[in-house]
């Protein structure tokens, strides 16, 4: 079978590879459709990892697939069904596995497609709980952004920073696969949307989405803005994956009791804080890694709803390279699907 392997930093080749064997007891056998593109695959691209691996190695944390046979006491799968595998093998057992609590789990293996083999392949064998159904009418591209991209942002605006209706929320980097779905998310809840992007085009395509007001951060202090905006008060969320950046301005950008939560540092994994504005103006700040597979799940149900993710470019296989290039310079609005 063809299956895009990380041989190191930037080198990435399409090669024929043996498939997998059939699935064994508990197991799926999926064939992959489409493969979603996240900053998870521009780091392994890059070199980097959290933790120890063994190259090559499969790439591609995100998909969605077909089952095309299943294992010994597999009774919820059939062939035909798809199916978006969750990123992690989580271990099932422990206290917050039990508790679906997935992206906790205390034994986790590592993330599919970093560390792990990913579902840049055209057949994958999971473990038949690692499954969430896709639901019929939802489109197999969109499918593809569900148990990464889709998942990161209910499990931020809603586990995280229990954002409500009618608050104001402001949402960092709207152009981006996350920030796209946060602006769908949060108008959706009735909330006032304050959305930032780097160039006045994405600018326009986020107020098209349905954004309130947006900021060009490159040319305008967005925190500035965004405390005129709410007469002073700041906003009561910031959606913030930016980083090092954008880090203090989103801290001063909120409102006395805000939240912010975070799940990304593209420009920078080290800021620095002003401490005493953290205590005396009672902020929260929230880190938030993954989903759970409840998440996902919540996520295709709002995509069979009619809420679907924004798709900037979809490209074979072939061109896998070039998505992450586009992807990694920033050129990007929504997300960047790669068909098998």
């Amino acid at each position: 079978m063809r299956a895009l392997r990380l041989h190191g930093d930037r080198d990435l080749r399409l090669e024929d590879i043996a498939p997998p064997p059939p699935p064994g007891p508990g197991e799926v056998q999926l064939r992959v459709l489409a493969v979603a593109l996240n900053h998870i695959d521009v780091w392994g691209w890059r070199g980097m990892a959290f933790a120890q691996r063994k190259l090559p190695i499969c790439t591609g944390a995100e998909a969605v697939a077909e089952v095309v046979a299943v294992g010994e006491g597999v009774t919820a799968w059939k062939p035909g069904d798809r199916a978006a595998p969750y990123g992690a093998q989580t271990c099932g057992h422990c206290r917050a596995c039990r508790e679906g609590r997935d992206n906790l789990c205390e034994n986790v293996q590592g993330v599919m497609g970093f560390h792990l083999d990913g579902f840049a392949c055209e057949r994958v064998n999971m473990p038949e709980r690692l499954l969430v159904r896709v639901p019929q009418g939802v489109a197999t591209n969109d499918a593809a952004c569900a148990a990464i991209t889709f998942s990161t942002v209910e499990h931020m605006l809603f586990d995280n920073a229990k954002l409500e209706p009618g608050e104001t929320i402001l949402v960092q980097a709207a152009g981006s696969g996350i920030g796209t779905i946060a602006v769908k998310e949060a108008k959706a809840l009735g909330c006032t949307v304050i959305a930032t992007a780097g160039d006045d085009e994405k600018c326009e395509k986020a107020k098209a989405l349905g954004a309130d007001h947006v900021i060009n951060y490159t040319t305008q202090n967005f925190p500035t803005v965004a405390r005129r905006l709410t007469g002073k008060k700041g906003v009561d969320v910031v959606f913030e994956h930016v980083g090092a950046s954008t880090w203090n301005g989103s801290m001063l950008a909120l409102k006395m009791g805000g939240r912010l939560v975070t799940c990304g540092s593209t420009s920078g994994v080290t800021a620095e804080m002003n401490l005493m504005m953290l205590f005396q103006r009672q902020l929260r700040i929230f880190g938030s890694f993954g989903a759970s597979m409840r998440n996902v799940a919540d996520g295709l149900a709002k995509m069979a709803g009619g809420m679907t993710p924004v798709l900037d470019t979809v490209i074979p296989l072939e061109r896998f390279t070039e998505g992450l290039d586009r992807l990694e310079s920033r050129r990007v609005f929504g997300k960047i699907v790669v068909t098998l």
